[in-house]
């Protein structure tokens, strides 16, 4: 027997190499701009998140955590040839990126991000003091195929690996430090954090540039 899993959706996580450092220094500007912005709301159910200019005001660590991410969606990407096939991109992205803090009793609540290609989220400080603490807050995607999967029998299960969700939901549990990123078009939300310290958190969208 030969099971293909066909139309797979990419969710890619990677650890930035000098977190301590670039964490320390974005949880100080970021903290110092929730104190003097009211922020905006979107999809952010309480908690506080910033205008999409966060390289406007978060110094050397903001830079360096946005050219890290665009890094890592070239490398997650490629560039299709009609004569090559397929060739490493190294494309020059447009971006916006914006801070979230979400404190307990807060979370997101779920979305997509239209207009884009690639959506990503950095952990800050996921705001829990040990790695087994439940504090909630889990970042939880949809499967976009709907409810189909489960409408005849939600007991029956695809007997395949990496498909008994269809159907339902996957959720990622905030690492600090951790980069995640993921088709824009995902929908996905924040589930209600519990946690004792703030949970600090920078998402950025991505648009490649347009085809000539």
């Amino acid at each position: 027997m030969q099971v293909s899993k066909i139309f797979p959706t990419p969710l890619a996580s990677i650890a930035h190499p000098d977190a301590a450092r670039l964490n320390r220094d974005l949880t100080a500007a970021i903290l110092a701009r929730e104190a003097a912005d009211p922020g905006v709301r979107h999809s952010n159910q309480g908690g506080w998140q910033s205008q999409d200019n966060f390289l406007d005001w978060s110094g050397e660590a903001g830079a360096d955590l946005v050219a890290f991410a665009l890094a890592f969606a070239n490398r997650m990407s490629a560039i299709w040839d009609p004569g090559s096939g397929l060739l490493e991109a190294d494309l020059d992205w447009a971006f916006n990126a914006w801070a979230n803090v979400n404190r307990s009793g807060q979370g997101n609540v779920g979305h997509a991000h239209p207009g884009c290609y690639w959506s990503a989220v950095y952990w800050v400080d996921n705001g829990m003091d040990d790695a087994d603490e439940a504090s909630g807050g889990e970042i939880e995607f949809l499967d976009p195929r709907g409810s189909m999967p489960i409408m005849l029998n939600p007991a029956i299960k695809m007997r395949i690996e990496g498909c008994l969700l269809a159907g339902l939901k996957h959720q990622v549990r905030p690492q600090s430090g951790t980069l995640l990123m993921f088709p824009s078009w995902l929908i996905h939300g924040v589930n209600i954090f519990e946690g004792k310290r703030p949970r600090i958190s920078v998402a950025i969208n991505f648009v490649p540039p347009m085809a000539a």
